[in-house]
């Protein structure tokens, strides 16, 4: 099989191709992307620097202020409402983090570009960075679940606990979108001040800290812009304890963020001349 390269310097970076004249068959194409995605976890796994804090720190905020501090009354209305809006903080963080900051420390120390010479698809990238966000962030909500159903006493209809679980990891995409635009704009070592900048602020001002109504009205305003607040009216809607918002409403609402998000991570990669976004 023959393969052609193109190299171009633009923006301070080589922009390196790699095409293979035959395409590949859908099971090779399809055990790459599994390859590729078993790597990345494996990967991430030996960084505990990252993994303990990803899948830990959801774990103690619920244990202190849902199971705690939250069962002391008759109501369990605090533990289950906590229950939906730290699973949204379970799944913001693994997106925004493996992206954000991956994306960005991967392309400075050159292992973007070396991706890039091989006839590895795009899409397995991609599908790798999300699949490790969509594990992580798993282990994070069955972990969350655990503690609500034994240790706060949160009882759901067992649909309920289906549909919680399937919002809170659809969320991950609009997430890792985000993520894609922060680390295609940031630089490596300043990936994870500015996914920190993006990641607390937007987690309290969604109201997964505290009810979005107990803001001043501007702060309630600026939640209405925000992916987190949608996805977390979403999971709030399955135990009925939302704003009152359509479902319709925060579908589209995410779904027009997630396609800006793409965008902007397109005009970062394009600038910086390291990644062919939407390539094969």
């Amino acid at each position: 099989m023959t393969r052609g390269a193109e190299t171009a310097g633009k923006g301070g970076g080589a922009l390196v191709q790699v095409r293979g004249t035959r395409r590949l068959s859908p099971a090779r194409r399809l055990h790459i992307y599994l390859l590729e995605a078993r790597f990345q976890v494996v990967e991430v796994l030996r960084e505990p620097a990252f993994a303990i804090p990803t899948l830990v720190f959801p774990l103690i905020l619920y244990l202190f202020f849902g199971v705690i501090m939250g069962t002391g009354g008759p109501s369990l209305a605090v533990p289950t409402y906590v229950l939906a809006t730290y699973g949204v903080f379970g799944v913001l963080g693994p997106a925004l983090f493996g992206f954000g900051v991956g994306l960005a420390n991967e392309r400075d120390t050159g292992v973007l570009l070396l991706k890039q010479t091989t006839p590895m698809p795009v899409g397995a990238y991609l599908f790798a960075k999300v699949m490790a966000a969509l594990i992580f962030g798993t282990a994070v909500v069955l972990g969350l679940f655990l503690l609500a159903s034994q240790a706060a006493g949160v009882a759901l209809y067992r649909w309920q606990w289906f549909a919680l679980a399937g919002v809170l990891l659809a969320g991950v995409i609009p997430f890792c979108a985000l993520g894609l635009a922060v680390g295609a704009w940031a630089r490596g070592r300043s990936a994870v001040a500015v996914v920190n900048l993006v990641f607390l602020p937007m987690a309290m001002l969604s109201g997964l800290w505290l009810p979005v109504y107990m803001f001043p009205e501007i702060m309630q305003d600026i939640a209405l812009a925000l992916p987190a607040y949608h996805h977390a009216q979403l999971a709030l809607k399955v135990v009925a304890m939302d704003a009152g918002q359509s479902v319709p409403l925060h579908v589209a609402i995410l779904m027009a963020e997630t396609l800006v998000f793409l965008a902007v991570a397109r005009l970062g990669f394009r600038r910086a001349g390291t990644f062919a976004l939407g390539g094969k």
